[in-house]
């Protein structure tokens, strides 16, 4: 089923699925359901109105949108033309709005008036009269009467004809996708077509998907994990897939119920959250069968629990924005241990290595950075040939900044980010290795440990715990607990028990932002 696809462009891909079952239901997002062909239809539509008023291939479209049908009909509508999807975060402020339309060079922006209290409408208004490449603002669910209408554009262009230009997927790029810019401006990723495509059909294929599967969507759309093994994954399959455009885990839980879903992605807080949810156990949620639980560190006991008490066989990935992103998977016949501690083997016809300081690969077993050559590797940062010789060597080698080991079979351990090991005293402290260990204990919720500068050892580390409600531990108590299972040297030199730990809209933990809180709290503490 999936050979003849990994060499499709996207809507090449999207045209064999409607081929397969025109009427089939592709997706929901509680607003409204929508089958194959009203897909296609809409995105056709839109296409054509867009080229009507002058938009080429290549031309950069960005789109602020939720997990609403309508980011999944301008995706389609933008390859259809050939054009650059820049999806934005809707959690974005004015400078990161402004920054990457500038640099992104975007002519067209699409945004609805305002979500989860930030007013998008305002940003790309302001963002117009300042950023001189953007030329037209579409509103989406916004009846503004002074800006072009999504709506209308849809059906304007049910009325002329549509030209797609010549495609090549290898080498035509599909989006950029700006990173989160934790250590400096927001570099733009750019992913071909075949990029995305080859590596979302290999993420169906390595979980067994069909056209029988439904995919909860509760991951952004426009993050890597929401536009390739979710969105292109569902496609490749011939699927259908439920759209959450605010995540909550009580109506995740009830959303696996009513609308029987098989395959559900997530990050570990988005698990932990619905483990731990006091109405759990009252959901069936027989029909689930796996996904992919990736985007950040994932415990060890969280995994556990998904397989056992949601009875879900989830498998775990790795994969970057730059990645495409799944690189490694972890597989179904993969004992539990496996699956527990590692991210899998890399995906066929891709490659991983671990290297050294000086980019020399390192014995099996030994720590050193993760690079790797595959189909889903980007062609570059958009606009930033240093920073893409920086990350890219001459034999398409990628660097990716994130520590690991290799075991003998092949099973890809991640130790941490380059910039997050903590050195004390001389040693090597790798802070997701003891996070781990925490996640061990029965009331910790989510945890994540730092470096903060210390004059005598150089950095000292702190961990932040987020505890279970009605848990009684203390913070004593948790530091007790974890003297008892790691050496001396990797005990945290603080713990802080905390109310909420900042996240991304991804589900990463910002550990930047969390080291900068420390340092204005705790410098009267600090040496």
């Amino acid at each position: 089923m999936y050979k003849k696809l990994g060499h499709l462009s996207v809507p090449q891909l999207f045209e064999n699925a409607l081929n397969e079952g025109p009427d089939r239901e592709i997706l929901f997002d509680r607003s409204s359901r929508m089958s194959y062909r009203d897909l296609w239809d809409q995105s056709i539509s839109l296409a054509s109105s867009l080229q009507g008023l002058g938009v080429q291939k290549g031309d950069k479209i960005a789109v602020c949108l939720p997990n609403w049908n309508e980011f999944v009909v301008i995706y389609l509508a933008v390859a259809q033309l050939g054009a650059v999807l820049v999806p934005f975060n809707t959690r974005y402020r004015m400078d990161e709005v402004e920054y990457i339309l500038r640099n992104s060079e975007a002519k067209v922006a699409f945004f609805t008036e305002e979500f989860s209290g930030i007013r998008h409408a305002e940003q790309f208004l302001q963002a117009k009269k300042i950023v001189g490449s953007l030329e037209m603002l579409i509103t989406v669910r916004h009846p503004d009467n002074d800006l072009l209408k999504y709506e209308q554009l849809v059906e304007a262009g049910r009325l002329s004809s549509f030209t797609p230009p010549d495609s090549n997927p290898e080498e035509d790029v599909f989006t950029i996708l700006y990173t989160s810019g934790s250590t400096g401006a927001p570099k733009g990723a750019m992913l071909t077509h075949a990029n995305v495509v080859k590596t979302g059909v290999m993420s169906a294929q390595e979980m067994n998907c069909t056209a029988d599967d439904v995919f909860l969507i509760a991951v952004p759309v426009f993050h890597v994990f929401g536009m390739v093994p979710s969105i292109i994954s569902t496609v490749a399959s011939s699927a259908r897939m439920v759209l959450m455009d605010q995540y909550k885990p009580k109506e995740a839980l009830e959303i696996v119920q009513a609308e029987g879903i098989t395959v559900k992605h997530g990050v570990p807080t988005m698990f932990i959250l619905e483990l731990n949810h006091s109405d759990f156990q009252n959901y069936n949620l027989s029909s689930l069968r796996t996904g992919i639980i990736a985007a950040a560190p994932c415990p060890v006991e969280i995994v556990k629990k998904i397989r056992s008490e949601m009875g879900c066989d989830i498998v775990v990935a790795y994969g970057l924005s730059e990645t495409s992103p799944t690189l490694t998977m972890t597989k179904f016949s993969d004992p539990d241990i496996i699956r527990a501690e590692t991210v899998g083997r890399v995906l066929p016809g891709a490659e991983v290595k671990i290297v050294n300081e000086l980019r020399e690969e390192v014995a099996t077993g030994e720590v050193g950075e993760i690079a790797c050559r595959s189909f889903g590797v980007m062609k570059g940062y958009y606009n930033m040939p240093d920073k893409t010789k920086e990350a890219l060597d001459v034999e398409g080698w990628f660097y990716t900044g994130d520590l690991g080991t290799l075991d003998e079979q092949g099973n890809l351990r991640i130790v941490g980010r380059k910039k997050e090991m903590i050195i004390r005293g001389g040693y090597n402290i790798y802070p997701r290795e003891i996070e781990e260990v925490f996640y061990t204990h029965p009331d910790v919720l989510e945890v994540a440990i730092v470096g903060l500068p210390d004059t005598v050892l150089g950095e000292v580390s702190c961990a932040c715990i987020k505890i279970k409600s009605q848990a009684l531990v203390d913070e004593q108590s948790l530091m007790d607990f974890i003297k008892l299972r790691i050496a001396d040297y990797k005990v945290p030199d603080k713990v802080l028990i905390v109310e909420e730990l900042p996240m991304t809209a991804s589900g990463k933990i910002k550990k930047v932002a969390l080291q900068e809180k420390l340092r204005e709290e705790l410098k009267a503490e600090l040496r």
